[in-house]
């Protein structure tokens, strides 16, 4: 449980580095865009290796990153829609119904 928790609070900071400059910082020139998302990055790295580590051993390798791939899904979601005022649209669900089969098949047996 430790792995998943600290996955996703890894990937809450990976996605602010990578979309949030897409908003906070539209008008900053690109390479302050960069050195913020690298300092918001740092955050997310020291969180997601520790994980990585932890959930190594009790998770293939294959399953943390599947396990990755659902998070940053449910994390970029509400990212998208209430942070970025983006529509609420069926091809998440549809995505997510994807990594559904992903898991099911990266999880069985």
């Amino acid at each position: 449980m430790r792995t998943i928790v600290l996955l996703a609070l890894s990937n809450i900071f990976m996605t602010f580095a990578w979309y949030a400059h897409l908003k906070n910082l539209r008008a900053a020139p690109w390479y302050i865009a960069v050195a913020v998302s690298w300092g918001i990055a740092f955050f997310e790295y020291l969180i997601q290796v520790p994980a990585n580590r932890m959930g190594y051993g009790t998770f293939s390798l294959g399953q943390l990153k599947i396990m990755q791939e659902v998070i940053t899904l449910a994390v970029f979601v509400p990212f998208a829609v209430y942070y970025m005022g983006q529509p609420l649209k069926l091809d998440y669900l549809w995505a997510g119904c994807c990594l559904a089969g992903a898991v099911f098949f990266i999880f069985r047996g």
